[in-house]
């Protein structure tokens, strides 16, 4: 271990190079495209006005958490929403202006190919806030344990307290992590105006639950018929 290495590891709130401590930060980040699929994959429906999150809500809860803004040792507060910009850009515009009145950053990307994704600039600026900050909360919407289980279990091994916000349908990766705390979206108070017309696994009545069908029997055997002749 160098001289270097021990620094940083004696002193984690301080910049190594010039002695300069770093501020704490508290930060969240939302996956745009991630919150959006699963919605719809858990409401069997295409989300409307009264059935998407409310941001204002969102942004109170994850401030209060912050604690005391007068405290000594109170932390930087930034939220990030991160979103691919379709051609037809439509209501996106007022959507993301609302947002930043909000207090939201927004970091939008035109959606050029079906595949376009904008995972690895969250994990970007992540990484950005862990080297300028001391980074104390991490928060993070999104479902994709694929690109985020494993850089978000790293971080929480090196002390930043990361939680993970999505559907508990769709976020296995989080409920089973030893290491990640996990809120379910609609736990969060006053994320929606009105329930979700979702049943959920994790908070079954004790009599149980009919789950109705997302999709008429009819129609989609005659899609089996028509892909499978």
């Amino acid at each position: 271990m160098t001289d270097l290495d021990e620094a940083v590891e004696t002193a984690p709130d301080t910049d190594a190079l010039d002695g300069r401590a770093r501020s704490a930060l508290d930060l969240l980040i939302w996956d745009a495209p991630n919150i959006d699929m699963t919605l719809s994959t858990v409401i069997g429906a295409r989300p409307t006005a009264a059935s998407r999150p409310r941001f204002d809500a969102i942004a109170a809860w994850f401030v209060e958490a912050a604690g005391d803004p007068g405290a000594p040792d109170a932390p930087e507060v930034e939220a990030c929403v991160f979103a691919n910009i379709p051609p037809v850009v439509g209501s996106l515009q007022r959507w993301v202006e609302a947002l930043r009145g909000f207090g939201f950053a927004v970091f939008a990307r035109p959606k050029q190919q079906p595949d376009d994704d904008i995972d690895q600039a969250m994990l970007d600026h992540i990484d950005v806030r862990r080297h300028s900050h001391r980074l104390r909360r991490l928060v993070v919407f999104s479902g994709d344990g694929r690109n985020f289980a494993e850089p978000l279990e790293e971080l929480a091994r090196t002390g930043t307290q990361v939680t993970v916000v999505a559907f508990s349908e769709v976020a296995g990766y989080a409920i089973g992590s030893d290491l990640l705390e996990f809120i379910d979206i609609e736990d969060v108070p006053g994320a929606f105006a009105v329930p979700l017309d979702r049943v959920r696994l994790d908070a079954l009545p004790p009599e149980g639950a009919w789950l109705r069908p997302t999709r008429s029997l009819r129609d989609f055997v005659s899609s089996y018929v028509r892909r499978n002749g």
